[in-house]
């Protein structure tokens, strides 16, 4: 499983990669909400909704919000971002409730969890777009923020391995520690600041780089959480079986959701 694992990060990770950084804020916009809406669906699916109508009608609302978001913003003079940096505010609120939904774990509602789905998928979606269209280095930011999460995940893994003994939230994902939450941190914010360095950010700015990164990765651990918990209520251990070694997309974008949405808003106000 480790190896079929790896074998299918290899493939996976290049072309991300390739996509962020090959392909202008409109078509990269355009593949990133397909994979969103997959992600959509998964959601869907662990929120109690299998029937393939109901699907397609949900999934077809979320599409038509992006298109929407997207019509609504263009003007005459070019794009307005305001509106899609507005729905990146609600992503952030948003996963702050989340974190106080996970105090109260016990709290099962399909229609509670349909709405959290809009508010999961659409802000990030935007988010993405929002750092992708920044001129002139937007591409090498998603991907700085992209990275932050992988990085955040790998460290959390291996120290946690290694170091964890205090549980994070055994009630809800049993496996996650303390230490590894630290280890997570660590990495995450080394791999914000390196990437800073190369793009060439003034070192008066790294203190607020590292600060953007810190909040990205604890917001990843939310998402992260909060996807435990609809699988845990579910009962299933992965959102689909849709990835070899690594089960559904969710399982792999959960932290994603929640730091791209933190880190866009992190970027906007301190300013890098």
């Amino acid at each position: 499983m480790t190896k079929l694992r790896i074998l299918t990060a290899l493939i996976m990770a290049p072309i991300a990669i390739a996509a962020v950084l090959l392909l202008p804020t409109a078509w990269a916009t355009m593949a990133a909400a397909v994979v969103f809406l997959v992600a959509l669906w998964e959601w869907l699916r662990l929120s109690g909704i299998h029937d393939t109508v109901a699907q397609g009608v949900l999934m077809v609302v979320n599409l038509a919000l992006m298109v929407a978001l997207v019509w609504a913003s263009r003007t005459d003079a070019g794009f307005n971002w305001v509106l899609l940096q507005l729905m990146v505010v609600v992503g952030v609120l948003w996963w702050l409730l989340a974190s106080l939904w996970l105090k109260h774990f016990s709290f099962d509602n399909a229609y509670a969890k349909l709405l959290a789905a809009t508010l999961a998928i659409v802000p990030a979606w935007c988010a993405l777009a929002v750092i992708h269209g920044e001129q002139p280095d937007g591409h090498v930011w998603l991907l700085a923020a992209l990275a932050i999460v992988w990085a955040a995940d790998t460290g959390a893994y291996f120290a946690g391995r290694r170091l964890g003994k205090r549980k994070l939230a055994p009630r809800i994902s049993p496996n996650k520690t303390v230490e590894g939450m630290v280890g997570g941190i660590v990495a995450g914010v080394i791999v914000g600041l390196a990437f800073a360095l190369f793009i060439g950010v003034s070192p008066s700015s790294l203190p607020a780089v590292a600060l953007a990164s810190l909040v990205a990765v604890l917001f990843s651990v939310v998402g992260d959480l909060f996807e435990s918990l609809l699988k845990r209520q579910a009962g299933v251990k992965d959102s689909s079986h849709l990835i070899p070694g690594h089960g559904g997309l969710l399982d792999r974008m959960d932290g994603v959701l929640a730091a791209l949405p933190a880190f866009a808003l992190g970027k906007e106000i301190l300013g890098f």
